[in-house]
């Protein structure tokens, strides 16, 4: 009887003797090859870049090596209600708010400014309020509104005024205008939970938000936020809600974007530094095959009217609990040669369904940019499509973080982003919504949570720059030829100041 006896392969290398030079430098080759590939290794440092670089470093292995051995007292490990405001008082984030970082080119119109700056909207004359079992609803009238509900209305300076205590009066108002709290985990305990939170922020801001007078003066204001964050173009996406006035003229989407249109000439006369700002029609994904047929003739007429304006077309909405894009695929194949497309696709933690699917339907459709793209690197074939198809990922990482798809920061997929050098693009969502700055924020927290401890200056010059090469700007050298103009005036304050050591 024979004994068979089966060897396993085993490569030249394998069998080869090897020695402690040889490991060691296999291993230095291996780790200096994978920093080879990271996002940011195609750019070159000056000397001056490299004297900040050592500075940028400093402050960040100070926190990073402090929390290693601690990781306790690691901020970003937390939700991000804890820490948001603690982590202003570092350097390191001081410094990435001077920095340049080009252009914000994934966030939602009603969803940037703070819940300090909406409730001073509501000093605004001729606002009327009415309070409903702990729903508080807006509506600007000459007189008092009259509305088939039943609602009990009242002006809000005489609410205000009646309280009998203003401050405890705005602070309980504020709560409406936020969804920032103090026990997170418990009251949005999954996806869903939280995005009921989420999307009653824009029902009760809405009726306040679509007072024409007030939609240009948030967006003007807005655009200054963005500035004062050295930012210096957005593209913004709205479902361009209709508008009105205290004489009851109503304002169709159409004219919605001519509103935009109009304050972005005029902020850009005010601010001439600033390089101004391109609309995404995006209305809500949840809708049947007929309403997104108006959508698409509301875009085209757009683009008819504003041809130097509108950038494209998104739908959005929580994805999980939408209609699938595969649903109107359809309607948007043949809409394609008339739109640009900029899909919201992967915004979510489940693999195989329809809204993980939506990825698909995204780079099919020839979509220019991803919004979020969250689930994407659980498709080899879906990553290698993005990389041939110059599809820029626009990551969100706050948002996430905010929206349940993940706890900490450090398992978010942007770690694998940015070591693949995928096309990635930083942005910020809806800030405003959880109490955040315009950027900043994001930047900090990709750059120290989700980021390798040895990313440095070049990823974060190449996250700004892919804003402005994967943005719809007409002039993109002259865009980046201003963004390098200031980033040098960046670099030379870093060095010289040693950042205020």
């Amino acid at each position: 009887m024979w004994t068979v006896i089966y060897l396993l392969p085993m490569t030249m290398h394998a069998m080869a003797q090897i020695d402690y030079e040889s490991v060691k430098n296999t291993r230095d080759e291996l780790l200096r090859q994978e920093l080879g590939m990271m996002l940011g290794h195609d750019i070159v440092l000056s000397d001056s870049e490299l004297k900040a670089n050592e500075v940028i470093m400093g402050l960040k292995y100070a926190e990073l090596d402090h929390a290693f051995r601690q990781p306790q007292l690691f901020n970003l490990s937390k939700h991000f209600f804890e820490y948001k405001d603690e982590v202003k008082s570092t350097k390191l984030f001081k410094l990435i708010q001077k920095m340049p970082k080009g252009a914000v080119l994934h966030a939602h119109d009603t969803g940037l400014l703070s819940p300090d700056y909406i409730v001073q909207l509501t000093y605004l004359d001729n606002l009327y309020v009415s309070f409903d079992k702990g729903d508080v609803n807006f509506m600007f009238a000459k007189e008092s509104p009259i509305t088939s509900n039943g609602k009990k209305w009242q002006l809000m300076k005489n609410a205000r005024q009646s309280s009998g205590d203003i401050e405890k009066f705005d602070t309980e108002l504020r709560k409406h205008f936020t969804i920032v709290i103090d026990n997170p985990s418990e009251v949005y305990t999954d996806v869903n939970s939280v995005w009921r939170y989420f999307q009653q922020f824009f029902i009760t801001t809405g009726p306040l938000m679509t007072y024409k007078p007030v939609w240009e003066k948030y967006f003007y204001d807005t655009l200054k936020a963005l500035r004062d964050d050295n930012i210096m173009y957005i593209e913004i996406r709205s479902i361009l809600p209709e508008l009105y006035d205290l004489d009851g003229e109503i304002y169709d989407a159409v004219a919605t974007a001519h509103c935009y249109k109009k304050v972005v000439d005029q902020f850009m006369v005010d601010y001439p530094d600033f390089f101004g700002a391109k609309l995404i029609y995006a209305p809500l994904r949840l809708v049947d095959v007929n309403t997104l047929k108006e959508y698409i003739k509301i875009a085209k007429e757009l683009k008819k009217q504003l041809p130097d304006f509108l950038a494209g077309f998104d739908l959005v909405g929580q994805e999980d609990l939408g209609v699938p894009t595969k649903d109107f695929l359809l309607e948007l194949t043949e809409a394609s040669k008339d739109l640009d497309y900029f899909f919201h696709a992967g915004e979510t933690n489940w693999y195989g369904t329809s809204s993980d699917e939506n990825l698909v339907d995204a780079i099919v459709l020839n979509t220019k940019r991803i919004g979020h793209a969250f689930a994407i690197n659980k498709h080899p074939l879906l990553l290698n499509e993005i990389k041939k198809r110059g599809i820029a990922l626009e990551v969100n990482v706050v948002s996430n973080i905010v929206l349940k798809l993940v706890d900490d920061v450090r398992n978010h997929p942007l770690a694998s982003f940015l070591a693949q050098d995928l096309p990635v693009v930083l942005s910020s969502d809806d800030p405003g919504v959880w109490e955040a700055e315009p950027l900043s924020h994001d930047f900090y927290v990709a750059f120290l949570g989700a980021a390798s401890r040895h990313a440095d200056l070049k990823l974060l010059k190449k996250l700004a720059l892919n804003s402005l090469y994967y943005s719809t700007y007409d002039n993109k050298d002259k865009l980046v030829h201003e963004f390098e103009i200031r980033w040098t005036k960046f670099i030379d304050e870093v060095v010289r100041e040693q950042w205020r050591s």
